[in-house]
């Protein structure tokens, strides 16, 4: 399904602004459930819905990549309840999606510490990595157990350790960079945080340093491909100069 775009966003992808990366940080399910009476998970569950709308509208919409934040290293600190429904809900997600993900030609990959979630979550996330290596149409990568800050600390490890067995004499950001979860990915050129809060909360940090950003009030499980393309459509008039005059 094709969705409308004002016709600055199309002349603009002509001069190569078109967003090619997209990170959505997918922030209000808990709100929008808690607004309507229903239990936090509810909400989270709507979510995952909504994700799979939105994955399926973006090679319409000419966006290459999805970065998505579903659980931060800072998430943890809810209760137990709301945790453990959030495992059993990505659990869900990826033997849901698998089949149809692959079908549709889209590349899905985890960033973020593994080594605290559970063996099954552990072993479904390699297993759909492995049979959606070859697809092209859309990657989309999904943050979970993820901090930016995290991530920027194990990336110092593993470079004092090449530096240490001598593959690195004089590090350079490079050299950082390839010891990122993300290492050849394509930094975000847009960032979208859903349901009015205006912070990055530990996101990207590295990479979305000359990121565009959108705040937006709508929260994540009212968030449609036409809330998406009605922004796609704004980032078309923005003048990105990196820096420059």
């Amino acid at each position: 399904m094709a969705y409308a775009l004002g016709a600055a966003t199309a002349v603009a992808a002509g001069e190569g602004t078109r967003p090619r990366h997209v990170a959505i940080i997918m922030d209000g399910n808990g709100r929008w459930a808690t607004e309507r009476g229903w239990p936090r998970l509810v909400g989270h569950r709507r979510g995952a819905e909504r994700v799979k709308q939105i994955v399926r509208a973006c090679p319409d919409l000419g966006v290459d990549w999805l970065t998505v934040y579903a659980f931060s290293t800072e998430n943890w600190k809810r209760s137990t309840e709301e945790v453990l429904g959030l495992m059993k809900i990505f659990r869900r997600y990826i033997e849901r999606e698998a089949e149809s993900l692959s079908a549709e030609g889209v590349r899905m990959r985890f960033i973020g510490g593994r080594e605290r979630l559970d063996r099954k979550l552990q072993d479904l996330m390699a297993s759909i990595e492995a049979r959606t290596a070859g697809n092209t149409r859309l990657n989309l990568t999904v943050a979970i157990n993820y901090g930016g800050r995290d991530e920027l600390l194990r990336a110092a490890q593993r470079l004092a350790a090449r530096i240490a067995r001598g593959e690195v004499e004089q590090p350079c950001e490079a050299d950082l960079e390839g010891c990122l979860d993300t290492a050849g990915h394509p930094d975000p050129d847009l960032v979208i945080r859903t349901s009015g809060e205006t912070r990055i909360s530990n996101f990207l940090p590295w990479q979305a340093a000359y990121s565009e950003y959108e705040f937006t009030p709508t929260l994540w499980p009212d968030f449609t491909p036409q809330h998406l393309a009605d922004i796609l459509d704004r980032f078309g008039l923005r003048k990105r100069r990196f820096g420059g005059a």
